[in-house]
């Protein structure tokens, strides 16, 4: 069996930039939506005007995680099939590797249809004005579909923001059992 050569140094920097950059991108705008977003847009007077507002808001923000999504994907897939591969890791990194995969499938998964329902909940509503009480909670006028989205996409919120800090502590936790590897026993294949 073939092994694929671990990438040039400056390309798999690259990547964990790329995918640090990702996470960053990933987690703070859940944060800045459920922490911030969502709470202020109680201070609008129209619960229509509250889902247009949220809607929006969100609309845009689609690019950066998508964008952000993507790089986190293609940066741990790289370094998957290279440097992170379970033959050059020790067992504690191999422990955490898997973890990082099954995080980074259910961010993709949870992401994935974060953004779908987010798009038919938008639209079940002409500008994408569906009453709100807040960001979070559909004001008791809204249709019980929009109702519906709104309690699944509260829910996909929580997984897809557990995903992504359980990938910060494992990144932190994967970086750190580096770091306690002697210098020299890092440049030696483990097996």
């Amino acid at each position: 069996m073939t092994t694929i050569p671990a990438p040039p140094k400056t390309m798999s920097q690259v990547g964990r930039a790329a995918q640090d950059l990702g996470l960053a991108g990933l987690l703070g705008g859940t944060l800045f939506g459920r922490m911030a977003l969502h709470p202020a847009v109680a201070s609008i007077s129209d619960p229509r005007e509250r889902g247009e507002v949220v809607n929006a808001a969100w609309r845009r923000y689609g690019t950066i995680n998508s964008l952000s999504l993507g790089a986190v994907v293609v940066g741990w897939a790289g370094a998957r099939a290279a440097e992170a591969a379970d033959r050059n890791l020790t067992p504690a990194e191999r422990r955490l590797a898997r973890a990082k995969d099954g995080l980074v499938g259910v961010l993709v998964v949870s992401g994935l249809a974060s953004a779908l329902e987010g798009v038919r909940f938008s639209r079940s509503a002409p500008h994408g004005a569906v009453p709100l009480e807040d960001g979070s909670h559909a004001a008791p006028d809204a249709s019980d579909a929009a109702t519906r989205l709104k309690a699944r996409l509260n829910v996909l919120g929580a997984v897809t923001m557990a995903a992504e800090v359980g990938l910060v502590a494992v990144n932190a936790a994967l970086a750190q059992e580096g770091f306690r590897r002697p210098a020299a026993r890092r440049r030696v294949r483990l097996r």
